[in-house]
């Protein structure tokens, strides 16, 4: 049976499906030439990313697929209910890259805390003839130990960054509508684990008592993060969405931004990818990656392999 990855996947996946007797094609197939590529080579197992979408016509018109697959955790690209309906399997690798993903968040949060996205860009400009000036200009950062950060939606992902929050020293608040509270395990290299109960509250008090928000909700039809929101939020707020584009209003996070409300934010996704808003990416108090949270060499070697289980587990 053949396996088509046309978003890519991992060597250590592509070797376990080979391994269990599967063809996989790694070629990236045209999204108007996919129905007829599936069909044409009479493809079991369709697998995505993010950039390949499967509707239901694709769906309707390749009766032999049986397996859609996602390397990730969102599955708005694909219309899930409606396969599952025709009979046909989604699978996806909900817990893969939570940690790839709490990670970046951090690197973005220490990143703003000490203005290291600007020092970054300024340094090579003007480090050597105004080097006193930029010592001076980025001489206001903060620590994030001891400070509270606002976990909305705290489902896998939410879980892991409010991990390595607590390993930095900090207090987590969490809002999840589907969440009463959570156990969180922290695992350290000596054997030693610590646990922590978190009781999720209301999003008001999280917006009101945060001074780090993360976002780490699914995509839905409102937006999450609103100019309403942003009121609430303490002044000099610092922000991530490393979640989906559209879950936070980018207008009314500029102006909040203008108004001093949020001090600098962190956007890994965008309401208009892949061409972000021009004011996104010219904003000096933003710091952005091109939707990477999940790019790590570790999360696509589980993506690929956790794939090849569920695959190899449903067809034999």
């Amino acid at each position: 049976m053949k396996v088509l990855a046309n978003d890519g996947i991992s060597q250590s996946g592509i070797d376990a499906l080979e391994k269990g007797g599967y063809e996989v094609i790694t070629t990236t197939v045209a999204q108007e030439q996919l129905i007829n590529y599936i069909n044409e080579k009479d493809i079991t197992v369709l697998l995505v990313r993010s950039a390949t979408t499967v509707r239901k016509d694709l769906i309707d018109a390749c009766p032999n697929l049986k397996i859609i697959g996602r390397g990730g955790v969102g599955m708005d690209n694909i219309d899930v209910e409606y396969a599952r309906e025709q009979g046909r399997s989604v699978i996806n690798t909900p817990a893969a890259s939570s940690h790839s993903v709490a990670e970046l968040v951090f690197g973005h949060l220490y990143g703003l805390a000490r203005f290291l996205h600007n020092s970054n860009r300024d340094m090579p400009l003007e480090g050597d003839n105004n080097f006193k000036g930029l010592k001076k200009a980025y001489a206001k950062g903060t620590e994030l130990k001891g400070k509270t950060l606002g976990v909305l939606g705290f489902g896998r992902i939410g879980q892991a960054t409010a991990k390595v929050a607590l390993g930095a020293g900090m207090k987590v608040v969490a809002f999840d509508p589907f969440l009463e509270k959570a156990n969180l395990e922290l695992d350290f290299f000596d054997g030693q684990t610590v646990n922590f109960e978190i009781e999720t509250i209301s999003k008001e008090d999280v917006l009101k008592q945060s001074d780090f928000i993360t976002l780490h909700v699914p995509a839905q039809k409102e937006y999450v993060i609103d100019e309403a929101e942003f009121n609430i939020m303490k002044d000099g707020v610092i922000l991530a969405n490393a979640a989906r584009g559209g879950v936070l209003n980018e207008v009314a996070l500029v102006k909040a931004i203008e108004s001093g409300k949020v001090a600098r934010a962190a956007l890994d996704v965008f309401e208009k990818e892949p061409k972000p808003e021009m004011q996104l990416l010219m904003n000096p108090a933003l710091s952005l990656t091109p939707h990477t949270g999940a790019a790590t060499n570790e999360a696509q070697d589980r993506i690929g392999t956790e794939l090849a289980s569920q695959i190899i587990s449903i067809l034999g």
